[in-house]
């Protein structure tokens, strides 16, 4: 695969139509199955990215903060537990929380670089401007490129810590974990290192529930928004106000999932992918799961991929963890 500098400052691993190939393979194996299912990266245009961000704001929607707590509080003991040369943060975005974690590896060792892997330019040179001011030692290097499929293309030099925060990990299905840890080891394994992996810990479904389905309505409208990404990208006519927001416990399964609801029967037309769908009065498309764990999974799924956990820290009211793993 050709290496392209699309933009300046940014290293593309994406290959020519990444996007449109990934979002029309999705949809039409997504809402021709049974059920209807669509992954939650599409959530993400420039509104959806806004919406997320409002999201994190809200006072029932307590991840982020639980993150930035655990970070906060613990930084230095995660850093000094896994130094590093080399710091990679998958699915970067913003890089909010990034300075937290580069301070205290700064001061716990040799810390020469960062790697931001996005699939969004626009969240890669925002990042990259913000941290190149504050961290003018460091070198900050953006990859555009897609984890899931791509980690082997990542530059690493000496020890790494790979940091997949956020709780992203939770959209992923049991197997489709199990694969990527596995990637992450292969990643790691040359030149040793770590994963600093963020997971939301299971609570209470009145704790859960609400902070997927805010008074405000605001992730109502975030998930109703992967329908305006398919208006818009693959010319659909989904009546996008049809939908009603659903967020449910899965106690089997222990995640939560967003679904959106049709209010009534109705056909869809996508001309993008050429397709027709059907939507029964009352029918549901599952559009997110997140998973939540428990300190004990969390450890298992590491060592079936032979990762081996030194150290777990928790937010104060246990809803949220961070867990650093090493290569067996």
């Amino acid at each position: 695969m050709t290496v392209s500098h699309a933009r300046p400052g940014i290293v593309h691993h994406l290959p020519p139509d990444h996007h449109g190939r990934n979002l029309r393979a999705d949809v039409r194996a997504g809402l021709t199955g049974s059920p209807k299912t669509l992954p939650p990266k599409w959530f993400y245009d420039k509104n959806g990215s806004d919406l997320f961000e409002r999201i994190t704001e809200l006072p029932e929607y307590y991840p982020t903060r639980a993150e930035r707590e655990v970070l906060t509080n613990h930084a230095d003991s995660i850093a000094a537990a896994g130094p590093a040369e080399t710091l990679i943060e998958l699915g970067s975005g913003s890089s909010r929380k990034t300075p937290l974690l580069l301070n205290a590896l700064k001061k716990s060792g040799p810390l020469r670089r960062y790697v931001a892997v996005d699939v969004s330019d626009s969240a890669l040179l925002e990042a990259g401007e913000e941290l190149s001011t504050a961290f003018p030692d460091v070198d900050l290097q953006a990859v555009a490129a897609d984890f899931e499929t791509q980690l082997h293309l990542l530059p690493h030099q000496g020890a790494t810590m790979v940091a997949f925060l956020g709780g992203t990990i939770g959209n992923m299905e049991p197997e489709a974990r199990a694969r990527f840890l596995h990637h992450i080891r292969e990643l790691l394994l040359p030149t040793g290192g770590s994963l600093l992996l963020g997971t939301g810990l299971i609570t209470s479904p009145d704790v859960l529930i609400p902070a997927y389905d805010d008074a405000a309505g605001v992730t109502a409208d975030f998930n109703r928004n992967v329908l305006r990404v398919l208006n818009t990208e693959l010319g659909a006519d989904f009546d996008v106000e049809a939908f009603e927001h659903v967020a449910v416990w899965n106690p089997e399964q222990e995640w939560i999932e967003m679904r959106l609801r049709a209010s009534r029967p109705m056909q869809v037309h996508l001309p993008g992918i050429s397709l027709d769908v059907r939507f029964e009065e009352g029918e549901e498309l599952r559009t997110e799961i997140s998973a939540k764990f428990r300190a004990s999974g969390i450890t298992a799924e590491l060592e079936a991929a032979q990762l081996n956990t030194v150290g777990q820290w928790t937010d104060e009211q246990n809803r949220y963890a961070l867990t650093l793993a090493e290569v067996k």
